[in-house]
């Protein structure tokens, strides 16, 4: 490696390059050898540099607050240390200390009189190896009388060799490249030349992925606006009184941490400080990780139950929910870059209250959330662990959503609902966003009666990042009649980040508000271990479909008193797309609300269906079990409800449901297949036949032609809008 020089602006700025093919490194700190130096004059024992610790400006997190928010922010000031006291920057900060170097024994020139007759060292040896393209230092090559010798012809040009490929004609004063090969003092060549990632600005899409020296290559308005937000982060640590100042425990191991930064729907600049939990060690720095949250679909049934009782929707965002989560376990923390406390720089923080990044950080918080809402008299839902309900004498209820630091609050009197928002908001520092807008990335907008529900800013962002905004429109989610196969190759590293990239980012669309992708979106998520470049084409093929709808929403019906209903279908022995290519079954159903879906479901069977009619009894089978799930849910919501109607296309499975029969088609069928006969025998649900090409659930079973599809599309209670 041979020292260039210096680079400003930067903070790795100490350049390099490294023989025989040119690469320029940068980095903060360096070793210099000067033995190994070519132009070394003599053999000489290198002394050990002492490096000192770079002299950032710390801030403490213990003295700094955030500014108004009115005031122009304005960076803190830090003294200038006097050139003498360079040494030491604080008094009490204890010297920064090197690892002793092993002591090495004295060297000698080769063929000198240091051990008489005793070979020279391998790493005294002359080489005498081939001389390799590129080669900084090419043997005979006198470098100390080649840069003081005039320079040649600037209107002539040098060829460079390129490790034996396609030489680069170096245009320009070839004393230019030739000083620059040779190691000479001419850096702006090489920089010109050289293709750094520091030059690139880091990317707004992905805001997620920046990195705190990321922050610096940013404009000066944007850096003080980033550094706002950690000065924000570092004052919600102190007011909740997170952690403290302490000495690491022998036998204990400090936790590593970094910034995250996000940028919100609204505008505004959030970063947090977020340990690297991943080396925590299980048993020892935690124990209990799980969290409950609330299901989509219970999203979904609170919107639309909420449309049809004319409900008012209220939303909140708790800030720093993690740190209100009180620790069990004895963890300390590395003090945060660029706000370590002067004078304590060797000092770690033990940690008194969770923080984001520690495995059970989400535990302590809902525990903590669990139990200040049962002292707002609201008790858990035994059918959603994130639902919370309080239940008055007078009959009224408020009802709350909970994902971590979402919530939602709705219920039938609104004065009821407003009080216990604002015993909430007592309770916890919460961001009032009044009427509910978004959840979960979720838009929710409220027209004449009807709450309408997309995703459409997350979708464009997708098309957008994927190149598929401006595609040509598909009528379908997949080809008319295309059945995906297992690849029997091997997925290159470049196409299977590709494909997941893509299927992961459609699996959210589906999970929330777009039940028209499910059959298409689990049929290719299935090849996310080993795509092939078809099945990428496909993936593709449902961005073309989303490039064309992207304006449409699921639409709840408050005026259309609509109540809850499943169709349910199965497929027949029509899937191949698992590895022992047998021929399974699909199924799959839907929940309908307010004239839209608030569930759905497209999976394939375990087992393979020995008839059509088989394989109709496991589907009906396995929605009579979300149908129980219902009434238990609107049971304890104060919403009871007598059965619900399934309804199906298959007489034969329908008929073997309502019938206690033994015949030899299903006889042999498990045992746990039969529940629907008891739901039925028991009154909670209701079988109802209808004709083939009127069952909307046909959709999640197969791939159907666009007529079909887009007929059975509009039953989902998909609307398109403009936006």
């Amino acid at each position: 490696m041979t020292f260039l020089g210096y680079r400003d602006g930067h903070e790795s700025n100490m350049m390099f390059m490294r023989a025989p093919n040119n690469i320029i490194f940068t980095a903060a700190m360096a070793l210099f050898d000067e033995h190994l130096f070519p132009k070394c004059a003599k053999h000489k024992v290198p002394p050990v540099t002492q490096i000192q610790e770079p002299e950032e400006p710390e801030i403490s997190i213990e003295t700094e607050s955030v500014p108004d928010e009115d005031a122009p922010f304005t960076p803190p000031h830090h003294p200038t240390i006097p050139q003498g006291d360079k040494e030491r920057s604080h008094d009490d900060a204890e010297p920064r200390r090197l690892p002793q170097s092993p002591p090495q024994q004295p060297r000698h020139a080769p063929g000198g009189a240091g051990h008489g007759n005793e070979p020279p060292r391998c790493s005294e040896q002359e080489r005498k190896g081939t001389r390799k393209d590129r080669n900084v230092y090419p043997p005979g090559t006198s470098t100390d009388t080649d840069r003081h010798q005039k320079l040649p012809d600037a209107n002539s040009t040098t060829s460079i060799p390129n490790s034996g490929q396609s030489s680069n004609t170096v245009e320009g004063d070839p004393g230019h490249a030739k000083s620059a090969t040779e190691g000479g003092a001419l850096w702006e060549y090489l920089l010109s030349k050289a293709i750094s990632h520091h030059d690139e600005l880091p990317d707004p899409m992905n805001v997620r992925d920046w990195m705190t020296k990321d922050i610096g290559k940013l404009s000066a308005e944007d850096q003080w606006a980033w550094r706002k937000a950690q000065f924000e982060e570092l004052e919600a640590l102190k007011k909740h009184n997170v952690y403290e100042l302490a000495d690491l425990p022998p036998g204990h191991k400090a936790i590593k941490n970094c910034w995250v930064f996000n940028l919100k729907s609204d505008g505004r600049k959030k970063a947090r400080l977020v340990t690297k939990g991943f080396s925590q060690v299980e048993g020892l720095d935690f124990d209990k990780i799980f969290s409950p949250v609330v299901r989509f679909e219970s999203v979904r049934t609170i919107l639309a139950l909420a449309a049809l009782e004319k409900w008012k929707i209220e939303g909140l965002d708790v800030k720093s929910a993690f740190l209100y989560g009180t620790l069990d376990e004895e963890l300390y923390m590395e003090q945060p870059q660029g706000f370590k406390v002067p004078g304590n720089k060797h000092k770690v923080l033990r940690l008194k209250k969770a923080i984001y990044g520690l495995k059970q950080a989400a535990h302590a918080w809902w525990h903590e959330l669990d139990r200040s809402l049962k002292a707002l008299s609201f008790s858990r839902l035994y059918a959603d662990a994130g639902i919370f309900i309080a239940k008055h004498a007078d009959g009224t209820m408020v009802i709350i959503l909970a994902y971590v630091d979402d919530i939602i609050l709705t219920g039938p009197n609104t004065t009821l609902v407003t009080s216990k928002k604002k015993l909430f908001m007592d309770k916890w520092e919460c961001c009032d966003l009044g009427e509910c807008r978004e959840f979960l990335r979720m838009r929710i907008e409220y027209q004449g009666g009807k709450t309408y529900l997309d995703q459409v800013p997350y979708l464009k962002k997708i098309l957008k990042h994927l190149g598929m905004a401006n595609a040509k429109a598909a009528q379908t989610s997949l080809p008319t009649g295309y059945k995906p196969e297992p690849f029997d190759g091997t997925a290159t590293v470049a196409l299977w980040s590709q494909y997941q990239l893509v299927i992961g980012s459609l699996l959210y669309l589906m999970l929330g508000t777009c039940p028209d992708l499910a059959f298409a979106v689990t049929q290719m998520a299935k090849f996310a271990h080993n795509p092939s470049e078809e099945h990428l084409l496909k993936s593709r093929h449902i961005l073309r479909y989303l490039a064309g709808t992207c304006k449409y929403a699921l639409v709840y019906d408050g005026r259309s008193d609509a109540g809850l209903y499943a169709y349910c279908d199965s497929s027949y022995g029509d899937d191949r797309s698992d590895a022992d290519r047998r021929r399974r079954s699909m199924q799959g159903y839907y929940f309908s609300l307010a004239n839209a879906s608030v569930k759905w479901h497209s999976k394939m069977q375990t087992l393979i269906s020995t008839s059509s009619t088989m394989a109709e009894y496991i589907a009906l089978s396995d929605c009579a079990c979300d149908c129980a799930w219902y009434k238990i849910l609107f049971s304890e919501l104060g919403k009871p409800m007598p059965y619900v109607p399934i309804y199906g296309d298959s007489h034969g499975a329908i008929f073997n449901a309502q019938n206690p029969v033994t015949q030899k088609g299903i006889k042999h069928i498990e045992n746990r297949y039969h529940y629907i006969q008891e739901q039925i025998k028991k009154g909670e649900v209701k079988v109802f036949a209808v004709p083939m090409t009127e069952n909307v659930a046909d959709m999640f079973t197969k791939n159907l032609g666009p007529m079909l599809f887009l007929k059975h599309r509009k039953q989902l209670g998909i609307e398109f809008y403009p936006l």
